[in-house]
Order: structure tokens, then sequence, then C-alpha cells
């Protein structure tokens, strides 16, 4: 079993990436390969550069990517509400080329944040929008007042409701 986990961020200390690696981590016997944002930049989509350039090869990679996963878990930063603009670029490189971005595998949504609604307005537009895209949602959840429930030393969450509540949802996605 393949699990394939990335932040929707491209801060090189994202607290998203540290939650779906976490995450990830969790699910025993897995084959896990995180991916990096960072490693998948490029120019900002427009269709005058897909005419100049077609089908960008790092959105081709990606997809190769998302292709070879069981088991897709997406933690997703929010910025002013709404995506962050490295994994909204990506996504629209990669839906140009299919629409079909993530390949109809099931996936675990998170979304978190220093704060109390742990990104639930960008957790919401994911859960509405990331079907239309060949997401098959199995569970998600908003994690809140990242720095206060997650241990940087065991890179795990804390004993806590929030914990439990992740072991559920990853319970419900390789279930």
């Amino acid at each position: 079993m393949k699990v394939i986990a990335f932040g929707a961020s491209n801060s090189r200390q994202s607290i998203n990436k540290q939650l779906a690696t976490s995450a990830a981590q969790m699910i025993n016997g897995a084959e896990v390969e995180i991916l990096d944002l960072n490693d998948f930049e490029m120019p900002l989509f427009s269709v005058d550069r897909e005419k100049d350039i077609g089908q960008h090869p790092l959105a081709k990679t990606f997809r190769e990517k998302i292709a070879s996963a069981d088991f897709l878990i997406i933690s997703f930063a929010e910025h002013n509400g709404h995506y962050s603009i490295a994994y909204k670029n990506l996504f629209d490189w990669c839906s140009r080329i299919d629409r079909n971005v993530y390949q109809d595998k099931p996936s675990l949504i998170l979304a978190t944040s220093p704060g109390e609604r742990g990104g639930k307005s960008v957790l919401e537009l994911a859960l509405n929008q990331l079907p239309n895209f060949g997401c098959k949602i199995k569970a998600s959840l908003s994690v809140p007042s990242f720095y206060d429930i997650f241990d940087p030393d065991t890179l795990s969450l804390k004993p806590g409701e929030v914990a439990n509540q992740l072991h559920d949802a990853i319970q419900q996605l390789i279930g």
C-alpha cells in the first residue's frame, strides 16, 4: 500500500506538510512518499504560457506521483480563506492535462493553522471542489491551534481529542 502525502503550501516550515507527514506515518506498513510543493514550482499558469510551452513537465510528474498512490493525504494551508498560490498554480497546470487530477484516489483531506479555526475555510472549499476533480474523500479533519497540540519532538499530535479524531479519519481512509 502506497500513500502520497503533501502539505498544500510552499513554506519550508509548513505546518500542513508536518501534519500530512504525521498522518501518513500513522498507517502501519504503508510505503509513504511525502511530496514538497517546492519541487513542483512552475511559472504562473495562463493559457498563453500553456500555448507557448505546452503541458509543463512538472505537472506531468506530479500527476505520475498521484497515479502511483493507493491513498492520498493532503493538508491545506489557508491563505486569506483560500488555497495557497503554490497549490493553486500546480493544480491549474495539472487540471489542464486531465480534469481528473486526483485520479479517483481515496483521500484524507486535512487543514491546520496556528489559530482556533484550523483552516476551516479552506477545508470547506476543498471538500466542495475536490470531488469534481477525481478526489474520493473518505474523511476530513480541521486541526486547530497547531502549535498547541503538535509535539515537535515526536512529530505527532499530542494525545487528546484531535489526535483521536485523526486516528479515526485514517481508519476511514484505509478501511
